[in-house]
């Protein structure tokens, strides 16, 4: 069993940044591919990025290529996802997962792991 526990939500204005955290505790750490997922109000989950157990590979959705960026830390049993050029579209839960099952292409399937969420609020 992996647990996942995400901070670093909030409320931020159109054009600004936020980080989220991701804690994973339980089965080890290092050797799981990482990612988030988001979910906004009346939309399904969407694929955000996802990072290679050793971060040397990453991939991201086009709608956030370019302003997201996604690292890990081994060492520190987290990942992490510098979100910059917010958009008023960006905001959503967003999950942190763990451990696909396989990917399409770059697009990661069947999460094993799953946290249980943090807000992020956009202003325009």
């Amino acid at each position: 069993q992996v647990q996942l526990v995400e901070s670093g939500g909030g409320l931020v204005q159109a054009g600004g940044s936020l980080r989220l955290s991701c804690v994973a505790s339980g089965r080890t750490f290092s050797r799981n591919d990482m990612g988030w997922f988001r979910q906004a109000p009346g939309k399904e989950r969407e694929f955000v990025a996802t990072i290679s157990w050793s971060g040397g590979r990453s991939n991201y959705a086009d709608s956030v290529k370019g302003r997201f960026t996604i690292s890990r830390d081994n060492a520190k049993n987290t990942v992490n996802l510098q979100m910059n050029s917010l958009k008023p579209e960006d905001a959503a839960v967003y999950y942190c997962v763990s451990d696909p099952a396989y990917y399409t292409g770059n697009y990661p399937v069947g999460m094993r792991y799953w946290g249980k969420g943090t807000l992020v609020t956009v202003s325009s």
